[in-house]
């Protein structure tokens, strides 16, 4: 006779409700301490919304990790609050003539584009470097 947590704990599942770091359960059903598993689980689901510390330097970044071989280009160090970011982005998208994103502080812009990119933020007032390979 096998116990309720051998029999059934969960191999493989597309769903993605929260679940008890300790016993594996979901919280609602929770077979250990739940209080405590249920802090510890809020703390680790919640985003950092925190921008990447700024130093006064701008970096543009060549990556293609994760992407499949396409090429972006990252802008970090942007010391500007998220809606003057976006803005930002959004321009620097439409001069370059490609899409992109910003995420967590970062702009994503599809391509390389860093020697365009470094002349126009240049122009716009900051210190910007070349940063990676």
């Amino acid at each position: 006779m096998k116990s309720k947590s051998s029999a059934s704990r969960l191999v493989y599942s597309t769903e993605r409700d929260r679940k008890c770091p300790r016993c594996g359960w979901p919280l609602s059903n929770c077979a250990c301490s739940g209080q405590k598993a249920a802090s510890v689980s809020q703390k680790a689901a919640s985003p950092k919304t925190s921008s990447p510390p700024a130093d006064g330097i701008v970096r543009l970044e060549r990556q293609t990790k994760g992407r499949k071989g396409k090429g972006v280009t990252l802008i970090k160090g942007v010391p500007l609050a998220s809606a003057e970011l976006n803005e930002l982005g959004k321009k620097l998208k439409k001069r370059c003539g490609s899409g992109g994103t910003v995420k967590d502080g970062v702009i994503e812009i599809q391509g390389d584009h860093r020697d365009r990119l470094l002349d126009e933020l240049t122009k716009m007032g900051w210190k910007v470097k070349k940063a990676g390979g």
